[in-house]
């Protein structure tokens, strides 16, 4: 048979690579995003509860109405706005499902989406197989900032949609009010959407305030705001997210997710809309995170490697120039394979795989896997 691929640039994933390359080793496994500890038992019990309460027919196709209501009440208590439980949320399979049909919903031949790389590698593909052009723009290092009158000089008027990170993957920053506003200036008065990929928006550190889109009018009217259950709940596994938008934006979105996915997990749904009415599984997150990478950075201080903590995720990038001046995708799988180190280098989803000899690894471990880490890299 003979085929023509709509994807044929697209290679093994580098979380798949790594990750395998790992387990081959026998390597601590701190490239991809997952945690390796237990979600909260409450919630496995709540969902358990669910199923042998009956919940495991299908959802509603906007998803569950008491967790789309939890996750309106969310909104109001952090962000003092508001989104129509009714209307305006729909639960998805997880984040990446939540991104791909939003893409697919308005993304026509020939329109330009606005990506910032390092950028997670769910946007470009998306985009593509749904015959739009991606415009890459490279953030600014060290600091990842956003060259603002470089996305000025990049929108034009076949720009669709503009593709925001914050907290980002993989660096671990985070946009501020002023980046904010910026973006909010630079759309208004045209048919610019935004995509706001919120996943880490309770891992945010030092004191620093989540920005969310909704906090911004000019901004909110336009935009979908992305979340992901599975990250904030350390279970991402159960692939469960949502996204939010105006109604008529949302409306859009669910003609293509009601013949895509229709709905999700149900018993899943319930337990997360019982978990959802204490706040503080959420709100303590921050904390809990943030405690985490100070543990992790404190270890290795002393080591040959150069970091700024990280702002907000679970992830910290640590330059290794000091060390060596390999390509950081050959640094990476050394560290795995002679070390026994899994990381994931940078610059694979950079602009024409831009090396800054960084690596990122995740903190989302157990003490116990974090000091195996560190001891580590204090050798290098």
């Amino acid at each position: 048979m003979r085929h023509i691929s709509k994807l044929p640039q697209v290679e093994t994933s580098i979380f798949s690579v790594m990750s395998a390359l790992a387990h081959t080793h026998g390597a601590i496994n701190l490239s991809q995003g997952f945690p390796n500890f237990k979600s909260d038992q409450k919630l496995i019990d709540l969902v358990s509860q669910a199923m042998n309460s009956g919940f495991n027919q299908y959802a509603p196709m906007a998803g569950n109405l008491e967790l789309r209501e939890a996750i309106s009440k969310k909104f109001e208590l952090l962000y003092n706005t508001s989104y129509n439980p009714e209307t305006e949320i729909t639960v998805t399979a997880g984040a990446t499902q939540a991104i791909y049909t939003i893409i697919s919903a308005f993304i026509h031949a020939g329109d330009e989406v606005l990506i910032f790389k390092p950028a997670y590698d769910c946007y470009e593909p998306a985009i593509t197989i749904n015959g739009g052009k991606p415009v890459a723009i490279q953030l600014v290092t060290p600091g990842y900032s956003i060259n603002w009158d470089e996305v000025k000089h990049q929108i034009s008027d076949k720009t669709k949609m503009i593709i925001i990170n914050t907290p980002h993957n993989p660096s671990g920053t985070v946009l501020t009010k002023g980046d904010m506003l910026k973006l909010q200036a630079l759309t208004e008065g045209t048919n610019i959407l935004v995509l706001s990929d919120e996943v880490y928006e309770h891992m945010i550190f030092d004191g620093l305030k989540h920005q969310s889109v909704c906090l911004f009018s000019g901004l909110k009217q336009r935009s979908f705001i992305v979340a992901s259950f599975g990250k904030t709940f350390h279970n991402t596994g159960w692939k469960m997210g949502y996204c939010c938008a105006p109604k008529q934006l949302m409306e859009e979105f669910q003609k293509v997710h009601q013949f895509n996915v229709f709905s999700v997990n149900s018993a899943m749904q319930k337990g997360l809309a019982d978990y959802l009415k204490e706040p503080n599984y959420y709100l303590q997150l921050a904390d809990f995170y943030q405690e985490k990478r100070d543990y992790f950075l404190n270890l290795i201080a002393d080591s040959n490697f150069r970091f700024k903590p990280a702002q907000g995720t679970y992830f910290q990038v640590l330059g290794y120039a000091e060390i060596t001046n390999e390509h950081d995708v050959d640094f990476a799988k050394k560290l795995t394979v002679e070390n026994g180190l899994a990381s994931i280098p940078l610059s694979v989803f950079n602009l024409e795989n831009k090396d800054d000899k960084v690596l990122r690894f995740c903190f989302a471990k157990t003490d116990e896997t974090l000091k195996k880490a560190a001891d580590i890299l204090n050798k290098l």
